[in-house]
C-alpha cells in the first residue's frame, strides 16, 4: 500500500482528471461546487495531505500560527496552558494551519524582545495565551501581523480578545456557597497577577456585597508571587467555612494543608474553584 496519496490517485478513484482534482482542492474556478465538495471528501477519506510548502510559496503565507506563552505559565506543575495549546493545535490543523509554540522567557518579556517566531518571519499571526506585562504588549501591538489575546485582556481594547466570563462564574459559585449557609468565605488567589484572577475576585466581592457580608482583608489569601510561582498559603487565624479558589490547581493545593490542620473537606469547610481541568479529577474529594 502506498504511503502517500497523490492527486492522480484521487482522480483515478473518481474518474476525473488530475487537473480537475487540483482545481477543486485549491478552490479554483472551473469545477462545480457539487464536484468540488465530492473531491474534497474523497481526498480526506483517502488521507491526502496538502503540500503546504508549495501552497505557502504560491500565496505568500506560511500557514503557521505562533502561540506565545509566558514562561511563568509553563512550569513543571502548570498544565492548563499546555493543554490549551494542544487543543488549539488540533483546531488549527482542521484549517490546514500549524501551531508553533513560543515560550517567552522572563528575560525576553522584561527586555521587550519580540517573539522568535515573529522575528524569524515564520508565522502569519500570533495568539498570546495568558497574561503578559502591559509594557511588553505596548511593543507587541506594533507588529505587522494579526494578533489576538486568549484568556486575558488589558487596556489595549483595540486588540481582539477571547475570554471566559470570569466575573459571573466566580459570582455564581460564591452565591452558591451563601445559599448553602456560608457567611465566612475566603478568596484564594493573587488578585494582581492576571486579569482573570482579578475578575474572579470581583465576582466574589459582588456576591458578598449583595448579601451584606463583610469583606475581610485576611480572607483574601495570595497563592502566587509576581512571576507566577506558587507560594505557601497563609491561612487566617480565624478560619472561614468556605474558600473560593481562583482555579482548580489552587483548590487542589489548598486541600492538603487544610487536611494537615485537621479540617475535613467538605465536612468542616467547603472548597470551590474554576476551570474544570485535570486537578478537579485528581482532587479528593
Amino acid at each position: 500500500m502506498k504511503n502517500k496519496v497523490t492527486m492522480k490517485d484521487i482522480a483515478e478513484t473518481l474518474g476525473v482528471s488530475s487537473v480537475t482534482v487540483s482545481k477543486a482542492l485549491n478552490d479554483r474556478d472551473g469545477v462545480s461546487e457539487e464536484l468540488r465538495e465530492k473531491i474534497k471528501k474523497v481526498a480526506e477519506e483517502m488521507g491526502y495531505r496538502y503540500n503546504t510548502l508549495a501552497k505557502s510559496m504560491k500565496e505568500g503565507l506560511s500557514y503557521n500560527i505562533g502561540v506565545v506563552v509566558s514562561e511563568r505559565f509553563t512550569g513543571e506543575v502548570q498544565s492548563f496552558y499546555l493543554n490549551f495549546f494542544n487543543k488549539l493545535s488540533k483546531c488549527l490543523e482542521s484549517y490546514d494551519y500549524y501551531a508553533i509554540f513560543n515560550n517567552l522567557t522572563y528575560e525576553d518579556e522584561k527586555n521587550k524582545v519580540l517573539p522568535r517566531v515573529y522575528k524569524e518571519n515564520r508565522v502569519d499571526g500570533i495568539v498570546i495565551l495568558g497574561q503578559l506585562d502591559p509594557e511588553y504588549i505596548d511593543v507587541l501591538k506594533e507588529i505587522d501581523i494579526p494578533l489576538i489575546f486568549l484568556d486575558f485582556y488589558d487596556k489595549h481594547s483595540d486588540i481582539d480578545t477571547i475570554i471566559t466570563d470570569n466575573f459571573y462564574g466566580a459570582y455564581s459559585i460564591t452565591n452558591y456557597l451563601i445559599e448553602k449557609g456560608h457567611r465566612e468565605i475566603a478568596f484564594v488567589g493573587n488578585i494582581y497577577s492576571t486579569s482573570s484572577i482579578t475578575d474572579r475576585f470581583l465576582g466574589y466581592l459582588k456576591s458578598l456585597l449583595e448579601n451584606r457580608i463583610q469583606v475581610k482583608e485576611e480572607y483574601v489569601i495570595p497563592d502566587r508571587e509576581e512571576k507566577g510561582h506558587y507560594i505557601e498559603f497563609k491561612l487566617p487565624e480565624y478560619m472561614p467555612t468556605a474558600f473560593v479558589c481562583n482555579c482548580d490547581q489552587v483548590a487542589y493545593q489548598l486541600i492538603n494543608p487544610l487536611k494537615a490542620e485537621g479540617y475535613k473537606v467538605p465536612e468542616n469547610c467547603s472548597v470551590v474553584a474554576f476551570d474544570n481541568d485535570i486537578y478537579s479529577e485528581l482532587s479528593s474529594p
